[in-house]
């Protein structure tokens, strides 16, 4: 038999509804949209560091410097090892490439 207690049926229900409160409030956080911006940023922020970072590994690799990790508290004095090479031609040319992404990509979104 099925329990037909009031009280044991007012508690289940205001339990139920405390329950759903929260899930409401939680789904509300998250498509806030300034929850979302905050989220979008965060991540293009994340991945134009980590593309910064493999643009800066793949031009020293190509010029032949190999990087020297600088501790906190170490002075960034030569932080790089071995001959320095004219890096004015490769920063040209990265940010050439850079423009060139960005000019394709405001053309592919006016397109839309």
């Amino acid at each position: 038999m099925a329990d037909t207690d009031p009280m044991e049926l007012e508690r289940r229900i205001a339990r139920t509804r405390a329950e759903l409160a929260q899930t409401v409030d939680a789904i509300a956080d998250r498509v806030s949209p300034k929850n979302v911006a905050r989220r979008t940023v965060a991540k293009a922020e994340s991945d134009a560091r980590r593309f910064l970072v493999s643009v800066g590994e793949r031009v020293g690799e190509a010029v032949g410097l190999n990087p020297r990790p600088v501790r906190p508290g170490e002075e960034p004095e030569d932080l790089w090892a071995g001959e320095q090479p004219e890096l004015g031609p490769i920063l040209v040319g990265v940010g050439a490439v850079l423009a060139v992404s960005a000019a394709v990509l405001l053309w592919r979104r006016r397109r839309r």
